[in-house]
């Protein structure tokens, strides 16, 4: 008897991991490796739920100095449930082949806290799977560095902005909160 509620809990168990993976919207179902680390960044894991703001960065782009806006941003709508991904990319051949030189950038240079992948091609079929989904989604793919896609909670693009958009511009910021649900 206590070996079948042993399985049946186990059982139980399972199908509510796979109902919970059932449940993380298509554009979260994938994994980043992690800036500067062997870990990887498991996107429904950490973002399920929240509002997010992806980004394609540049360490050597005329727009990084937006890398403190976008901290600033994360840090007034983190508490409501913002998150932001920073995910350098060289397809305009302004990004570091060092990861330790990007590091340096984001974390040493703009105080960034939010989480950074490592460098990843976000534009055409090299894109990477997030990518294609956010250009499928908002109807565009990056045209240039630290484009920026505003996702709901549910996983759905809800705006994306162009490099010339800062992160405190009024539009963005509506953008965030209607993905917040405010």
């Amino acid at each position: 008897m206590r070996i079948r509620l042993i399985v049946a809990s186990l059982a139980l168990t399972l199908l509510a991991g796979n109902a919970a993976a059932d449940q993380c919207p298509a554009l979260l179902q994938h994994e980043l490796p992690k800036l500067r680390s062997k870990e990887t960044i498991d996107l429904c894991q950490q973002f399920q739920g929240k509002a997010l703001v992806v980004v394609n960065t540049a360490s050597f782009c005329g727009f990084a100095p937006q890398f403190k806006g976008l901290e600033e941003l994360y840090q007034r709508y983190k508490d409501e449930g913002l998150e932001v991904l920073g995910v350098p990319s060289d397809d305009f051949f302004q990004e570091s082949d060092d990861a330790a030189e990007t590091a340096e950038v984001c974390y040493v240079n703009y105080g960034v806290t939010f989480p950074m992948a490592q460098t990843q091609p976000v534009r055409g079929g090299d894109a990477t799977p997030l990518f294609k989904e956010l250009a499928e989604q908002a109807g565009g793919a990056p045209r240039w560095n630290f484009y920026k896609y505003v996702v709901d909670r549910n996983g759905k693009v809800v705006d994306y902005f162009s490099s010339k958009v800062e992160p405190d511009d009024p539009e963005l910021i509506a953008a965030v909160e209607k993905a917040l649900g405010k």
